[in-house]
């Protein structure tokens, strides 16, 4: 039995204790540097060292628990659904909110809304802000802009002008004003060749009889789809006049012609439009006479 004992001994725990001695031997010669340094270092500079390294350890257990906070998409405030969220247009810089091309400035179907004239720069030419929900041209909003050649307002909801809104617009040349909710006008600049405002609701009390009458570089005159009861005063240098779909019941000699002088001849107009009105032509035949050609469209 005794022999038995030996022989387990000797073919199993040997083999395992000298196995556990040579482990043990291993690492002793694996680390013989690391003990000679910390065994020269003071007591107090070995403290620092284990405190530098629990902090470094705590730090990084917070950093590896610390989560990333996503936004919750479902109560996002976006500025395309929640309106209030968005920056107003007249709070964003202009060639931000437009774009501003060699001396143009264009600011169509603006997001965020802009409902006021925004502030341009002194270089503006040509001012394209169709399509937005400007409501109202105030004195101010281009008291500084004596470079302006073009203003197109397009597609607004403009109901007030101020009058003198665009008295120091020297340059003016262009000025369109269509499908707006304008009632009136205002002084006009005297050097324009362009003036548009169909579709409004313009009314003969709102619209000066000699508002178009000085000026005397005016080609081109649009005011149909409106509330006019009467033609104002034309200058001489029209080349088109389109008044149809108005309220006009009656034209006189004096309207486009010189009742009083059978050889005037009104050369530059080459377009009228009259149409869509209750006005009967056939009651008026000398109305017309001075002019190279009848009006045009379709008429009762």
């Amino acid at each position: 039995m005794m022999q038995l004992r030996t022989l387990i001994f000797t073919s199993v725990l040997l083999p395992w204790i000298l196995s556990s001695a040579a482990k043990d031997e291993y690492m002793e010669v694996r680390k013989p540097t690391v003990k000679a340094s910390f065994v020269n270092k003071p007591v107090e500079e070995m403290h620092n060292i284990f405190e530098l390294g629990r902090s470094f350890y705590e730090e990084l257990s917070f950093l590896q628990k610390d989560t990333v906070n996503f936004p919750d998409y479902d109560t996002l405030r976006d500025s395309d659904t929640d309106p209030a969220a968005a920056p107003r247009a007249d709070e964003m810089p202009t060639c931000l909110l437009c774009v501003c091309l060699s001396g143009s400035v264009y600011c169509e179907e603006v997001s965020p809304e802009m409902s006021a004239i925004p502030a341009l720069p002194k270089e503006t030419a040509h001012l394209y802000a169709r399509f937005n929900k400007i409501t109202k041209i105030r004195n101010k909003d281009f008291a500084e802009m004596a470079t302006l050649k073009t203003i197109d307002l397009t597609g607004n909801l403009i109901a007030e002008i101020d009058d003198g809104a665009f008295s120091k617009l020297s340059d003016l040349e262009e000025l369109i004003l269509a499908e707006n909710r304008l009632t009136k006008l205002p002084m006009l600049p005297a050097k324009l060749v362009s003036f548009n405002a169909n579709f409004n609701h313009l009314k003969t009390q709102g619209v000066k009889a000699t508002a178009f009458k000085k000026l005397t570089r005016l080609a081109y005159l649009y005011l149909g789809n409106n509330e006019l009861t009467a033609v104002p005063q034309l200058p001489e240098s029209l080349h088109a006049v389109h008044l149809h779909n108005n309220n006009i019941a009656t034209v006189t000699d004096e309207t486009f012609c010189k009742g009083n002088n059978s050889h005037y001849i009104r050369t530059n107009m080459n377009e009228l439009r009259l149409d869509g009105n209750p006005v009967v032509l056939s009651k008026h035949p000398n109305s017309f006479i001075c002019l190279q050609s009848l009006p045009i469209g379709w008429y009762k």
